[in-house]
């Protein structure tokens, strides 16, 4: 890993006092009583020059019970490469799963790279990413984060080359008193280039969200076209979002924009629906799979974008149960 790529350090970890941490109080959840592995998991993934992946990899990283593990990941795609990831996260019991990520699309390549986060209902995980992007390179994120009593996936993207494009998407269903946190900085350093983060968040019971998403320009960076945009559905009143958008722009010839709503599911539509035969729960359900549809159709591949929509729906019906 790189000196930009760093884990947390347990004996020195951040606190609510640090700006980009003030919605997550960490060292609060951790779960007592941790043991570090003995053996961390470790994988890397190198695809060489031209090198195009058809069919879907797959990884796992799994959590166990009572430990505190430091699993790295490192992806590496060489000039004109082409690799779609799926990166799968489960366990049981309480443990502390703190990852690091590292991810270098080289020239002209592209990674498509989705990521289903299904810890344990005690567990917690940590994920730093840093991406880092070269000319013409595609990043293709998508992120669906419903498992883990507290969670943290923070990216840090590094647009270093000219006509780059970095997409990050992501769904999260959270209930009971989970904690979920999206914290983002996207760093365009490089002209003509695009970057694009579509979050939506759907909370029950007293859960809580965090989405923290910031575009940072540099002055090189002329012809930027940056957008963002985070959206939160609360299904119940102790639910609670936390949303701060940012732009930090240096360069004077750009378009960007940002966007936040946070709120409950419209009645007006819901009215309409009713009116036409359909009773309450079905109707629910019809606003808030399009709710889901809109961002999970982001991912190119349709069997997991099925997949993924199967599972959203299972989440949805449980919610409209109670």
């Amino acid at each position: 890993m790189s000196a930009n790529a760093k884990a947390l350090n347990i004996q020195d970890l951040p606190t609510p006092k640090q700006e980009t941490w003030k919605y997550t109080n960490l060292g609060r959840n951790l779960p007592e009583g941790l043991v570090s592995a003995d053996i961390n998991q470790k994988i890397l993934i190198h695809k060489n020059s031209g090198q195009v992946c058809e069919q879907i990899e797959e990884i796992l990283f799994t959590g166990c019970a009572g430990i505190h593990a430091n699993p790295s990941l490192k992806i590496v795609l060489e000039e004109g490469a082409s690799l779609t990831l799926i990166e799968r996260h489960d366990g049981q019991g309480a443990y502390w799963k703190n990852m690091i990520t590292e991810i270098e699309v080289g020239a002209n390549a592209r990674l498509r790279h989705i990521r289903l986060q299904e810890e344990s209902p005690e567990a917690v995980q940590t994920n730093m990413v840093h991406i880092r992007l070269a000319r013409d390179a595609v990043y293709d994120g998508f992120s669906l984060n419903i498992g883990g009593r507290l969670t943290r996936h923070e990216i840090h993207a590094q647009i270093q080359g000219a006509n780059a494009e970095c997409s990050l998407n992501g769904l999260s269903l959270l209930r009971e008193k989970q904690h979920g946190d999206t914290t983002i900085l996207i760093e365009h350093e490089a002209p003509h280039c695009r970057s694009n983060q579509f979050y939506r968040t759907i909370l029950d019971d007293a859960a809580r969200g965090v989405f923290q998403g910031k575009v940072h320009v540099h002055k090189i960076a002329q012809k930027t076209d940056g957008y963002q945009l985070s959206n939160a559905l609360l299904l119940s009143a102790d639910a609670e979002m936390d949303t701060k958008p940012e732009l930090e722009i240096y360069a004077d010839d750009v378009k960007c924009s940002h966007g936040a709503t946070t709120g409950q599911l419209d009645e007006e539509p819901l009215f309409y629906l009713r009116t036409r035969g359909l009773d309450e729960g079905a109707a629910r359900l019809l606003l808030m799979n399009a709710f889901v549809d809109e961002v999970v159709d982001k991912i190119e591949d349709e069997s997991v974008r099925a997949q993924i929509q199967e599972r959203a729906e299972q989440w949805l019906l449980r919610a409209l149960q109670k």
